[in-house]
């Protein structure tokens, strides 16, 4: 006899079938395919570790799928295009802005069960007025400039007494009278010259200056006295004569080998130096200041954040706890040789480990942010590096530099 339940039962297993089809991401079945977009590079050795993690919870969670998506060369316009098409990642690497650009789009995680491990250094950079902070710190951005140890200890250069830039400039001159190339920077991949504005920006104004930011006035004659040693530097050929040309594996190579002393870039490059000599002694040193003392920049390094629409929040979410597990955060963070976003990991800071001890253990120099970040409004980094470069390469004046900084300031923060 045929079951009078049956056309019921029928029709209930349609309409969970079209359930789940309107929220798999067009999966098409009751597994939830995530979408992650990592902003890792193919090779980057986090993402190998991100792999491995990323198997064992889908081997816990049979019914979760998530998707890696390396990163690629438009990675940052990308997510802005998606974003504004409302096409957006379930999660996704929020590169130094999952607050001032992304929180709108990021769903609050600091009521998560891992929330109360929270790296209190990040707060500035990553929490709002409310406590709230959307992305998941794998590491703590903190970063001076990079140098090579033995070249400064062969010529008697003691990297904790170059406090302003005065004192920089005059170890740049024993560094070229010696025979090394003081100051390495890249053309070619042009965020190594807006580092160095950026990173001289972050601590060379006063507050009343920065205020004039943030209310909409480009202080002019601050921004020409930090580009102003940028021109003295060049002029005095300090910086590596290859520098149109030199890729980070350039520079990593000449820092490992001795030939440069300095480069004003994340500490990452000690990683890629590393892999030329890994005998070479690298460290970090706190970014000189003529308007108050030697500091640090920083902020988010790497996190993740969940989209706050995302048809599979609470799997995304449950993932990211993952993530957040003290062994695993640690084996992230150890990838990359950062400190860990979250108190309750560690790290092996291997060749960074001194500098880490003198510098950032013993709270005696700030922690300050990005300039370009917090003072400057959005799209004002492609400027940023464009006339610094044109400082470094001659073929512009600090003037001009100046003005075109101001220009494009006035523009993008009436908009």
């Amino acid at each position: 006899m045929k079951s009078p339940l049956a056309p019921i039962v029928g029709i209930a297993a349609i309409a969970l079938a079209v359930t789940g089809c309107a929220g798999g991401s067009g999966s098409g079945s009751d597994t939830a395919k995530i979408e992650f977009q990592t902003n890792l590079g193919a090779t980057d050795p986090i993402l190998v570790v991100l792999t491995e993690i990323t198997d064992a919870y889908e081997a816990e969670n049979p019914g979760v799928d998530i998707e890696l998506v390396p990163s690629t060369d438009t990675y940052e316009a990308d997510i802005k295009v998606r974003l504004a098409s409302g096409d957006v990642p379930d999660i996704w690497a929020t590169h130094g802005w999952s607050l001032l650009r992304y929180s709108e789009f990021l769903e609050p995680l600091d009521a998560q069960p891992w929330a109360k491990d929270f790296n209190p250094a990040l707060a500035p950079a990553m929490q709002n007025d409310d406590g709230e902070f959307f992305a998941l710190p794998i590491d703590t951005d903190v970063a001076g400039i990079v140098y090579n140890a033995s070249v400064l200890e062969a010529a008697g250069i003691d990297p904790a007494s170059l406090e302003d830039w005065a004192s920089f400039t005059d170890a740049l001159a024993t560094l070229d009278a010696a025979g090394v190339i003081p100051l390495s920077s890249s053309g070619k991949d042009s965020w190594f010259a807006g580092n160095i504005a950026d990173f001289m920006a972050s601590g060379g104004f006063t507050d009343d200056q920065l205020d004039g930011f943030l209310d909409g006035e480009f202080q002019n004659d601050g921004y020409a006295d930090l580009l102003d040693d940028v021109a003295q530097w060049q002029a005095a050929g300090y910086f590596n004569p290859d520098y149109s040309s030199a890729t980070m594996d350039d520079l990593g190579r000449s820092l490992a080998e001795g030939t440069t002393a300095f480069v004003m870039v994340q500490n990452y490059l000690v990683t890629t130096a590393l892999g030329f000599n890994p005998d070479a002694e690298l460290g970090y040193m706190p970014i000189p200041s003529d308007v108050g003392s030697p500091f640090l920049v920083g902020g988010e390094g790497r996190a993740f954040g969940v989209a706050k629409d995302s048809a599979h929040k609470e799997q995304a979410l449950d993932y990211l706890a993952f993530l957040a597990d003290p062994a695993n955060l640690s084996q992230l963070a150890s990838a990359v040789g950062g400190i860990p976003g979250l108190t309750n990991a560690t790290s092996d800071l291997g060749m960074l480990q001194a500098s880490y001890d003198q510098f950032v253990a013993s709270g005696d120099y700030p922690l300050l942010p990005y300039f370009d970040r917090v003072y400057l409004p959005n799209g004002m980094w492609d400027t940023m590096v464009s006339t610094t470069d044109s400082v470094i390469t001659g073929q512009g004046a600090v003037g001009s530099a100046v003005e075109q900084m101001a220009a494009d300031f006035d523009s993008l923060f009436a908009q």
